[in-house]
């Protein structure tokens, strides 16, 4: 018999720490299948060859994923020395091969180069589309079309490790970077190419890899051990001011009407009633906050 499963309201974030070889929307149904959550939503993909810090949304806290998808990451990448891909990662063919012959010093004036804002050319194996088409489909048929360059901000490159023909640093980052695409331009500037062997988001914004947990960790746990995991639909939201309404003004603000704004306050603000967050305001006409997304939890 064909257990049928019941779908229910979860509403809350969950630090995942995504594994190798998944895709960032199969690690997410994985664990809304573990929660029985009838909705959830990721901040941003992780490509399947990348591990690391995938924050994931169930519920009303899915109003509030696309508010990380411009923040700042940081990563740490494992750059094979000397082998030049295609595609600027470990899945690609081999396009060139050189001796490596990099000594530190040389290594630490290149890495700082590329601090600041730079420009990047958006690889072909990439989900920028083209007339509709992802430009990885293009790439799979050996298509290659010309791509503007972006500009990017790079705020710091450490070197962890260097041995041999392996370099693995840490680099923190704006939107939009395309680490491969850091790599094989370390790569060239070194005189020997590289390619991404290996990558591992630690940091999205104000969240830390060391609060997440695996999928096989959350397999483990009953039903209330995981439910502890969830952090609150607020989560994702705290470094955004803070109103504190009640009463009518509540009341106002819940059915979708401006309330009153608070002097020296800009920009998107959390609105709590009796200590729960009841949406999201921005102040507009007539100096008042504005409703930008209500929340509506389950009690």
């Amino acid at each position: 018999m064909q257990f049928k499963r019941t779908w229910k309201q979860v509403d809350g974030v969950l630090l995942l720490d995504k594994p190798l070889g998944m895709t960032s929307n199969d690690a997410l149904q994985k664990a809304r299948r573990l929660f029985s959550a009838a909705k959830g939503g990721h901040t941003g993909t992780l490509d399947p060859l990348a591990t690391g810090l995938l924050p994931l949304c169930f519920g009303e806290a899915t109003k509030f994923s696309a508010d990380l998808l411009g923040a700042d990451k940081t990563y740490e990448a494992v750059l094979k020395l000397g082998v030049t891909t295609d595609s600027g990662d470990a899945e690609g063919q081999v396009t060139a091969t050189a001796v490596v012959d990099v000594r530190k010093e040389q290594l630490s004036e290149v890495l700082a180069q590329f601090v600041g804002d730079i420009q990047q050319i958006p690889p072909m194996h990439s989900a920028l589309k083209r007339n509709g088409r992802p430009l990885y489909e293009l790439a799979r048929k050996g298509i290659e079309v010309e791509r503007e360059p972006r500009t990017v901000t790079i705020y710091a490159i450490d070197s962890l490790d260097f041995a041999g023909d392996s370099l693995t640093i840490r680099v923190a980052c704006s939107k939009g970077t395309y680490i491969r695409v850091l790599a094989a331009d370390i790569g060239n500037a070194l005189g020997c190419g590289a390619h991404l062997a290996g990558l591992r988001r630690t940091v999205v914004g104000d969240i830390q890899l060391g609060n997440s947990i695996t999928l096989a960790e959350l397999e483990s746990l009953d039903e209330a051990a995981r439910m502890e995991r969830l952090l609150p639909v607020d989560a994702l939201l705290q470094s955004l001011p803070v109103v504190l309404v009640e009463g009518a003004e509540a009341e106002r603000f819940s059915h979708g009407n401006p309330v009153s704004l608070p002097a020296g306050l800009t920009g998107k603000i959390r609105v709590y009633a009796e200590g729960r967050l009841i949406g999201v305001g921005e102040p507009g006409h007539g100096d008042l906050l504005w409703p930008k997304r209500l929340v509506q939890l389950a009690d």
